[in-house]
């Protein structure tokens, strides 16, 4: 099978592979290979935070025209996979000097199945983009055909409990991502000083307390397959939630916006959180560290058009907020606006470069010490006289 990311994640996305008992798992771009069985595929769909879709490879051939693909997408019994009263829709990705526009190899693959079905049965299955039967996704690089079929359906981001979103949420996948590259394992308390709709603390509390990050969605597309195992699901998913584990400490989320908070509320209600995550109406630059220990902080600040902030000031406010009123604080952040960074004012201590929403963005980490870095190499130095 192989499970697709976004760029960035694919260390990640193979870890978390490995960690759920996947074989054979090699890192490709923005996507993962990894051999299971079928158990292993709903496991993969339901349990699998840094994953956009799950394929499932079927068939291999080479084409460098059109009419080698006809043929060889007509080469797979389709009758096996679809009913002639059922719909299916083609996803098609390309990468080749032989066929320019993927719509075209999408109607040629169609007109194949199509063509099987009308000649062995007088019958066709139709299409249906929105809610279909069998979702078929075709990939070619170069004169090299895979087809596979999307054991998902809709992407993996779309979990379930986001109903609410603000201007530009950031995705479900993305999010999840960012918290396991921080470092994020629930083991002290966390915050999001500019939590909008609530995409972060809902993934930092599905990692700290390993709920299974697609256990809210409504359906996968293996649901609707002819070999559907309704038990076997049943069973994968009760295993997963017997291994959700306790959680001690706090998570909470600040946003200045009433609508945001509101919002913010109404997902983690959705995803069925509130007991672990705690949302108010605080500006970030009025707050200060509240807790002792360790603080981890992961938010996605404003960097759009649309939002009214003065930008150089907005960042610089960032840093200055930081600095003074949160010691002892692990602090990541992503943005795109990569000229606004300048103006924070804190060297980072790592950048890591991600996309969002299709633009470059960085994702940084600022250390925020107790004191400053001097005064604490001088106790340390002192306590070890």
């Amino acid at each position: 099978m192989v499970a697709k990311t976004f760029f960035g994640f694919e260390e990640i996305l193979a870890k978390e592979l490995q960690m759920l008992g996947a074989q054979n798992v090699e890192q490709g771009v923005r996507m993962v290979s990894f051999k299971g069985d079928k158990g292993f595929m709903y496991k993969a769909n339901l349990a699998l935070r840094t994953a956009l879709k799950i394929l499932k490879p079927i068939y291999f051939f080479k084409a460098n025209n059109e009419q080698a693909l006809y043929k060889g997408i007509s080469g797979v019994n389709w009758s096996k996979l679809i009913g002639a009263n059922q719909t299916f829709v083609i996803d098609t990705t390309v990468h080749s000097e032989y066929f320019n526009h993927s719509e075209f190899v999408s109607q040629k693959c169609k007109d194949a199945i199509v063509d099987q079905f009308r000649e062995r049965t007088g019958q066709r299955p139709s299409i249906d983009k929105v809610h279909p039967d069998l979702r078929i996704n075709i990939h070619i690089d170069k004169d090299q055909v895979s087809v596979a079929l999307d054991t998902s359906g809709n992407a993996l981001n779309q979990r379930g409990y986001r109903t609410a979103t603000n201007i530009a949420p950031i995705n479900e996948v993305l999010a999840a991502g960012i918290l396991l590259l921080s470092g994020w394992d629930g083991q002290g308390d966390f915050l999001d000083p500019m939590c909008g709709s609530g995409t972060f603390l809902a993934e930092a509390a599905m990692i700290a307390c390993n709920i299974p990050a697609n256990i809210n969605r409504k359906e996968f597309a293996f649901e609707k397959w002819n070999d559907w195992d309704n038990d076997l699901f049943d069973s994968i998913s009760d295993s997963l939630l017997k291994r959700v584990r306790e959680f001690h400490y706090t998570i909470k989320g600040y946003d200045k916006a009433p609508s945001a908070v509101q919002k913010a509320k109404d997902n983690i209600k959705n995803a069925n959180l509130d007991d672990y995550i705690s949302i108010e109406e605080k500006n970030f630059f009025d707050t200060e560290k509240s807790s002792e220990g360790k603080l981890h902080v992961v938010f996605n600040p404003p960097y759009d058009e649309r939002l009214d902030i003065h930008m150089e000031e907005f960042y610089k406010n960032i840093g200055d907020t930081l600095k003074k009123n949160y010691p002892g604080t692990n602090a990541w952040m992503i943005t795109a606006n990569l000229e606004a960074l300048k103006y924070v004012g804190l060297k980072p201590s790592r950048k890591i470069k991600l996309f969002n929403a299709g633009l470059e963005a960085r994702l940084v980490k600022y250390e925020m010490y107790e004191g400053s870095k001097r005064t604490k190499f001088q106790v340390t130095t002192d306590d070890a006289e």
